[in-house]
């Protein structure tokens, strides 16, 4: 899925709206729903631009290793078929 908003955007949108801008228009301007505002502002609230680049890395970095431990997790359940097998 293609993001429409980069995390530096979608940082700027909340900090818009906590300057005291009505989150009805802004999220009129921007083209998003409130549901989906408060959506990011639950996962972005608080952030600077840097730290989202650091929490975009870390969860990429986390699926890899998810990645990496099903497939060992595969492996492992395959050796142990081969082996009860040859018993």
């Amino acid at each position: 899925m293609k993001a429409r908003f980069t995390d530096e955007q979608i940082i700027g949108m909340i900090k818009e709206q906590e300057s005291g801008e009505k989150t009805a228009d802004m999220c009129r301007r921007h083209g998003i729903s409130s549901a989906t505002f408060y959506k990011y502002k639950s996962k972005y609230g608080g952030m600077e631009p840097s730290d989202a680049k650091r929490l975009r890395a870390l969860e990429d970095e986390n699926g890899k290793l998810k990645k990496l431990l099903a497939e060992q997790m595969l492996d492992n359940a395959m050796l142990r078929d081969i082996n009860a097998k040859k018993w």
